[in-house]
C-alpha cells in the first residue's frame, strides 16, 4: 500500500508539484489541481473512502455558508458540530461504545468492524474549527475550490498538523505562491529528509524494543520495563514529529507554511511547558474550542480544575477507541490539574529537578497509550515500580524479551535508542535547522544522504502512529 511503502516520496510529491507550478498562477487551476492531486493521494489507500472525505467538504462548506448567511447561525453551528461529531462517532467509536456496552452485561456483544478511514479525527477537527470560526465571525469562506483545498491539502491531511481556516487561506490565494521558488523547495527537501529519517532512522529500529516490553509486560522487570517505556517515548516522539516535519516540508515546496507542531517537548520542564511543545496545533484546538467555550480559567478553582480533567480526557479519547486512551488522556488531566494548585500555592522545583519529573511522568504515562489493555498498562507500570508480576522468579530482573530484540534487530535498535536520547536534547531541533539552512554543500549532502539512506530502508518501514488516530 502506498502509505506503508513511502512511494507518494518518490513519485507523487514531485508530479504534484511540476503540474502546480507548470499551471502557474491561472485563475483557480492550481487550486484544483491540488483538490484532485490530494483527492487522488488520499484514495491510493481506500478509494471508497474518497466520497466520504468529499461528502464531508460539501456539506461543512455549505453549513459554513448557512452560518455566516444567518443572524446568529447557531441552530446551522449546532447541526454542524454534531455532524461531524456523528460521523467521527460511527467510525471511530461505535466498536468502542458497543464493547463498553455490553461489558455491564445488560447487552450482548455486537461488533461492526468498521475500517478507520485514514485522517478522519485530523479532517474533522479542522473543520469544526472552520465552523466554530464562522459563527464567530473570524472566518468567511465563498470559495469552494479554496475550501476544499483547505480541508484536503495532502501535506496534511492524513495526521496534521490541525489548521486554522485564517492562517492558510491567504496562502492559497496568494499569486506569488504559485510560482516556484527554489528557496522554498531546498527548505522543503531539507525538512523532509530530516522527516523521514527521523521517522526511518529512529522511530523504527525502537519498534521491536517497545513490542518486546509491552507484550509481555506480565514477565518483565523493572529494567527491562523502563527500557521498553523510554524506547516508546523516543519511538512516538520520532514518528509522529518526523510525519511533521514531511509535511511541513511538502508543504514548503509548493510555497506554504503549516503551523509548527512539536518544539522539543521533552525539554520541558512543567507539564504545561510540555503541552506547549508536543502537537502544539492539538493544544490549540483543544484549549480554543473545548477548554475556553468551558469557562477556562474565568471560574471557581474547582470549576477551572474540572475543566481542564474534562478538555484531557476527552483528548484522550480523540486519540483513540479505547480506555487506555481514556485513562492516557486523565492522568495528563489530573496531572496538570496537580500543577496548578502547586504553582498557585507558590511552589517551585528548581530547573532540573522539575524538568526530570516532568520527563518521568510524561514516560510514564505513555505507558496507558501504547499497552493493549488496562490490564498490561497495569502490568508495565508496577515492573517499573520495582512490583512486576509474581510470575518473575528471583530478584524481577527478566530481560529474556528484551534480550532476544536486541539479538533479533542487530545495532540498530540498540544505535536508534541511544540518537534518540541524544537528539531530543538538542539545542537546536528541526524547526531552528530549516531556518538558518544556508547556500552551502554541507546541507545539500545532508539532504542526500539522509534521503539515500531512508529508502535503503523503506523495505524495513511500518505506518505512521497516528495514521491509527
Amino acid at each position: 500500500m502506498l502509505f506503508n511503502s513511502y512511494e507518494y516520496l518518490i513519485y507523487f510529491l514531485p508530479v504534484a508539484a511540476i503540474v502546480y507550478f507548470a499551471i502557474g498562477a491561472r485563475a483557480a487551476w492550481p487550486v484544483r489541481w491540488l483538490v484532485a492531486a490530494s483527492l487522488f493521494f488520499y484514495g491510493f489507500w481506500n478509494p471508497r473512502y474518497i466520497p466520504l472525505i468529499a461528502a464531508s467538504i460539501v456539506v461543512n462548506f455549505a453549513i459554513g455558508r448557512r452560518i455566516s448567511r444567518a443572524a446568529s447561525g447557531r441552530r446551522w453551528l449546532a447541526a454542524g458540530v454534531a455532524g461531524n461529531l456523528a460521523a467521527l462517532g460511527v467510525f471511530k467509536y461505535s466498536d468502542f461504545i458497543l464493547r463498553s456496552l455490553a461489558g455491564t452485561g445488560l447487552v450482548p456483544l455486537v461488533q461492526w468492524h468498521l475500517t478507520l478511514p485514514l485522517g478522519i479525527s485530523f479532517f474533522t477537527f479542522t473543520q469544526i474549527a472552520f465552523l466554530v470560526d464562522v459563527s464567530r465571525r473570524k472566518a468567511q469562506e465563498p470559495s469552494f475550490d479554496n475550501y476544499a483545498l483547505f480541508v484536503s491539502f495532502f501535506p496534511h491531511l492524513l495526521a496534521g498538523p490541525i489548521i486554522h481556516h485564517s492562517e492558510m487561506m491567504p496562502q492559497f490565494a496568494s499569486p506569488l505562491n504559485k510560482r516556484l521558488a527554489w528557496e522554498n523547495v531546498a527548505r522543503g527537501l531539507f525538512l523532509l529528509s530530516i522527516g523521514l529519517a527521523k521517522k526511518v532512522l529512529v522511530a523504527d529500529p525502537l519498534v521491536p524494543l517497545v513490542s518486546a516490553g509491552f507484550d509481555h509486560a506480565h514477565a518483565i522487570g523493572a529494567t527491562a520495563a523502563w527500557i521498553a517505556a523510554l524506547a516508546y517515548a523516543l519511538q512516538i516522539y520520532f514518528d509522529f514529529s518526523g510525519y511533521t516535519d514531511m509535511a511541513l516540508g511538502a508543504a514548503l515546496i509548493f510555497n506554504i507554511r503549516l503551523p509548527i507542531n512539536f518544539d522539543s517537548p521533552y525539554r520541558a520542564t512543567d507539564l504545561r511547558d510540555f503541552w506547549h511543545r508536543w502537537h502544539i496545533t492539538l493544544s490549540r484546538f483543544l484549549r480554543e474550542y473545548l477548554y475556553i467555550p468551558l469557562g477556562g480559567n474565568r471560574r471557581s478553582e474547582p470549576r477551572v480544575l474540572l475543566n481542564l480533567l474534562v478538555t484531557f480526557v476527552l483528548g484522550g479519547l480523540w486519540h483513540g477507541a479505547a480506555w487506555t486512551f481514556v485513562c492516557w488522556g486523565a492522568v495528563h488531566g489530573l496531572g496538570l490539574c496537580c500543577l496548578r494548585v502547586w504553582s498557585r500555592a507558590g511552589y517551585a522545583l528548581p530547573r532540573v529537578a522539575a524538568w526530570a519529573v516532568t520527563f518521568l511522568f510524561v514516560t510514564a504515562s505513555w505507558v496507558f497509550f501504547r499497552a493493549n489493555s488496562l490490564d498490561d498498562a497495569f502490568a508495565m507500570l508496577r515492573a517499573m515500580a520495582g512490583r512486576p508480576a509474581a510470575t518473575i522468579p528471583g530478584n524481577a530482573m527478566s530481560f529474556e524479551p528484551i534480550i532476544d530484540a536486541l539479538i533479533a534487530q542487530g545495532p540498530g535498535a540498540a544505535l536508534a535508542f541511544a540518537a534518540g536520547i541524544a537528539l531530543v536534547f538538542r539545542r537546536r531541533n528541526s524547526n531552528a535547522l530549516v531556518r538558518e539552512i544556508s547556500a552551502s554543500p554541507m546541507p545539500a549532502f545532508f539532504t542526500a544522504a539522509a534521503l539515500v539512506a531512508s529508502v535503503l530502508q523503506l523495505a524495513k518501514v511500518a505506518p505512521f502512529l497516528y495514521f491509527n488516530f
